[in-house]
C-alpha cells in the first residue's frame, strides 16, 4: 500500500484543520506514494529511533512529535546530528509523518487518552482552537475518589510510570477531584485551566516565572513533563492494527522501544 493511504484514513480521524496556527503537522520527510509495509509508531524522531527503524525493516515512521520543527540551513550530514539523522532517513527509502497538535485536539485523541490514564470520569473539553472551533485541546475530568493534593501527585507518578515529577501548590494537603490536563508544554493556559474550576493542573514544562504565577492566582500544578504524551504510542499502534485488518492492508506495526525523555531524575 502506499504511504498516502494511512495518512487519508489516519487525517479522517485527526484532521489537519484540527492543528494549532504554525504547528509544522503532517507528511514531513519522503513520498506519499512510496509503498510501505511496516509502521513504526514513536513519540519524538530522534537518531536511536531512525537505527531502530533501520534495524526493523521498517519504511514508515508516525510520530507525535515533528522531527522537523526548525527549517534546516542545509544539509551537512558531519555538521550536526540532527542532520545526520535526516540523511539517514533518506538514505533508507523511511517515510515520516508526524501527528502533532491535530492529534491533540482529536476527539478520542491524545488528550482523551491522558485523561483516561487518570482515570477521570465526566470528561469534558475546555480550550477550542481558534480555527477549528468543534475541537478542544484541554480536558477536565472527575477523579473516582478524592485524595490530597501529595497523594495526587503520587498518582500521577504511578499511572503515567515516571520517576518523578513537579509538584506547585500552597496546599498539599488540600482534597483534589477535578483535575485539568493538557498534554505537552500548556503553562501558558494556566488561567484557562483554572477557569475550568480544576483543584489542580497536570500539565509539562512549565517555566520557572510561570510557575511563580499559577502560585499567585491560587492554582496548584502538577508537572509530570512532556513525555507522558508517550501513551500514544500504543494507542495509534492499536488504530493502526485495526485499519491494517479491516481494509486488508497487510500492514505490520510496531512500538519504538527507546525511551526518547531528554530527562533523568536523579
Amino acid at each position: 500500500m502506499q504511504a498516502q493511504t494511512l495518512i487519508e484514513q489516519f487525517e479522517k480521524f485527526a484532521p489537519l484543520r484540527y492543528r494549532e496556527a504554525g504547528d509544522p503537522t503532517g507528511f514531513q520527510i519522503g513520498s506519499r506514494q512510496a509503498e510501505i509495509h511496516k509502521v513504526l509508531v514513536t513519540l519524538d524522531v530522534r537518531p536511536e529511533v531512525v537505527d531502530e527503524a533501520i534495524a526493523e525493516h521498517a519504511d514508515f515512521i508516525f510520530a507525535h512529535h515533528p522531527v522537523m520543527f526548525r527549517p534546516a540551513k542545509n544539509l551537512d550530514f558531519d555538521a550536526d546530528p540532527q542532520l545526520a539523522m535526516y540523511g539517514k532517513i533518506i538514505a533508507n527509502h523511511i517515510t515520516v509523518y508526524a501527528a502533532h497538535t491535530n492529534l491533540d485536539n482529536a476527539p478520542g485523541g491524545m488528550n482523551d487518552w491522558l485523561a483516561e490514564q487518570l482515570q477521570l470520569e465526566h470528561v469534558q473539553s475546555w480550550l477550542p482552537n481558534p480555527d477549528a472551533p468543534e475541537v478542544s485541546m484541554g480536558r477536565v475530568g472527575e477523579l473516582a475518589e478524592p485524595m490530597s493534593m501529595q497523594a495526587f501527585a503520587e498518582y500521577c507518578k504511578t499511572q503515567f510510570k515516571i520517576g518523578g515529577l513537579r509538584l506547585l501548590s500552597h496546599e498539599q494537603t488540600k482534597q483534589v477531584s477535578k483535575v485539568a490536563i493538557l498534554g505537552g508544554d500548556g503553562g501558558k493556559f494556566f488561567r484557562e485551566a483554572q477557569a475550568t474550576g480544576a483543584d489542580v493542573y497536570v500539565t509539562g514544562d512549565v517555566y520557572y516565572h510561570t510557575g511563580h504565577d499559577m502560585l499567585a492566582s491560587g492554582l496548584s500544578v502538577v508537572d509530570p513533563g512532556h513525555h507522558i504524551e508517550a501513551v500514544c504510542i500504543p494507542k495509534l499502534a492499536s488504530m493502526f492494527r485495526q485499519w491494517s485488518t479491516q481494509y486488508q492492508w497487510h500492514l505490520d506495526v510496531l512500538e519504538s522501544k527507546p525511551n526518547t525523555d531528554p530527562f533523568t531524575f536523579v
